[in-house]
């Protein structure tokens, strides 16, 4: 153990940053994290007000929440090394107040392209804040303790994906979709005041000099291989603007790799990745989001389009996912600590996946809600299952002192496997959908081509042609609800194989207890 670093535990815990105040600060940084979860969730719940309002389309929707991720990702390890070598808390602090003025520039947005843009800025605060909540627990925290405080980081984050969608439901009902990023404001304003007050600082005093190069190219990089997927998910994995971007991910990635084996400075020490305990959970994270953000993604329209519920009422029948996944993710530290961590995750993927599969098989047009409740509790489980053991056996396996890029890592695999999920099951979704309806609109020549574009470009944009033509409207409403079902179905049945992967994947090589990477300064 080193004791030269002002991260090295004592038994008193004195040498720990911020330990006195520590559980009093663990409530305004989940309040940082809830301030995430929910803005990714809340937003879903408003896709087709905005659709209405400013006239998006599918793919622009898309772009709305792919904007954010593209930033966020992109930014992700460079902000976590940033918080390493300046501060956990003054970079949280920082995010904080970035991510204000982003929601502040959503909720004026009066174009689609003004919302993406501001979007996207909105994204490079989350990147200062996410990391820099798990990283101050990794360093505030004693060794025994951190189990159980990542187990609340993970709880804190499923009460979020249910929290969003309530909350709203809650304001699209008395208020404009803007409110959705109105809201955030008081509850960064709280996140700040009480982080300045009980939040210790910490920093990785021996970090070496910036690792530039290594800066430059995991953020073009990260960026390139994000902006692929969302154009594979926009316009197909053979297209052009796809391929290319894939091409140069590739390539600057690779470049990274090679300069980071190579550089005394690394920002991202590649010893991490032999790490089968820091490499496996990273995978069931990214497959996790991966099947997470695309459900969310589908659910949230089809509660909406195709079984007509309102926002609020949209909302409130995804309660049951945040509740699933808090009371899971409370008890998976003690799950875990009995039956190991692969056991613990490997049950949660195949849980998650059957859910998948069970979902798959049930929904329809006309489907009663408990039935799809079902599903939801069962698939909110297996998740509450994965998260905080993958995440703690990602945070144990890397030194103290680079818990930054640690919780970086750990954040740009979930952001990329979300980007996966909203482009791969979104795209599989939309062109099942297209497809279906193309048969309706040739049985219909009285259709403009302007309106059958219109019908192809959402199951929203159906719904509002719909309302144009009163003697056509029962069979386009019918159409589009029938073909967004069907290419559901497809996006469900591919989200359940990932997931059933993962539970394989995750059985036969994750280690059943943390191994950990020496520390090498």
């Amino acid at each position: 153990m080193t004791t030269h670093t002002v991260l090295a535990p004592s038994i008193a815990g004195e040498s720990i940053p911020g330990y006195a105040s520590r559980w009093k600060a663990m409530i305004f940084i989940a309040v940082s994290l809830l301030v995430i979860a929910i803005d990714n969730t809340i937003l879903n719940v408003a896709l087709p007000s905005i659709s209405r309002s400013l006239g998006a389309s599918a793919s622009e929707l898309q772009w709305i929440i792919a904007a954010y991720v593209l930033v966020f990702a992109s930014l992700l390890l460079t902000m976590g090394a940033l918080g390493d070598r300046i501060g956990r808390k003054r970079s949280l602090q920082m995010g904080l107040l970035l991510f204000a003025l982003g929601s502040l520039g959503c909720a004026l947005s009066t174009t689609t392209a003004v919302l993406i843009t501001a979007r996207a800025f909105t994204g490079i605060g989350a990147a200062l804040i996410m990391p820099a909540t798990l990283s101050i627990i990794n360093a505030s925290f004693p060794a025994n303790e951190r189990a159980r405080a990542i187990a609340i980081w993970a709880a804190i984050f499923g009460l979020g994906i249910g929290v969003g969608p309530l909350t709203g439901g809650l304001l699209l009902r008395f208020f404009g979709w803007q409110s959705v990023f109105f809201i955030n404001l008081p509850i960064v304003a709280v996140a700040m005041a009480g982080g300045r007050a009980f939040i210790g600082e910490s920093r990785d005093e021996h970090a070496p000099a910036l690792d530039l190069p290594g800066v430059l190219l995991s953020i073009v990089g990260l960026f390139a291989l994000v902006f692929g997927i969302i154009n594979a998910g926009e316009f197909g994995w053979a297209a052009p603007q796809a391929l290319g971007a894939f091409g140069a991910a590739l390539a600057l990635l690779a470049l990274f790799t090679i300069w980071e084996s190579r550089a005394r400075n690394a920002m991202l020490p590649l010893r991490f990745f032999a790490n089968p305990s820091f490499t496996l959970a990273n995978t069931a994270l990214v497959l996790m989001t991966f099947s997470l953000f695309g459900l969310i993604f589908m659910l949230t329209q089809y509660f909406q389009s195709v079984l007509d519920y309102e926002p609020l009422i949209a909302g409130i029948v995804q309660l049951p996912v945040a509740m699933a996944v808090m009371v899971t993710s409370v008890r998976s530290a003690s799950i875990a600590q009995r039956f190991g961590t692969k056991r613990t995750v490997a049950a949660g993927a195949l849980l998650a996946g059957l859910a998948l599969l069970y979902t798959r098989f049930t929904a329809d047009v006309d489907t009663p809600y408990w039935v799809i409740f079902i599903g939801q509790v069962v698939f909110a489980s297996g998740l509450g299952l994965m998260i905080s053991p993958s995440t703690n056996s990602v945070m144990q396996s890397v030194p103290v002192r680079k818990s930054g890029v640690g919780s970086a890592m750990n954040d740009t695999t979930r952001q990329v496997g979300g980007a996966l999920g909203v482009a791969v099951l979104g795209s599989t979704l939309n062109a099942v959908y297209r497809d279906q309806l193309r048969q309706l609109l040739d049985a219909l020549p009285q259709l403009s081509q302007s309106l059958r574009e219109t019908i192809l470009r959402s199951i929203q944009g159906a719904h509002v042609v719909a309302r144009q033509l009163p003697d056509s409207a029962q069979a386009i409403v019918d159409a589009s609800k029938a073909a967004f079902v069907a290419g559901m179905h497809q996006a469900l049945l591919l989200g359940a194989i990932i997931m059933l992967a993962s539970a394989v994947l995750t059985f036969l090589y994750l280690p059943d207890q943390v191994q950990r990477t020496p520390d090498i300064h």
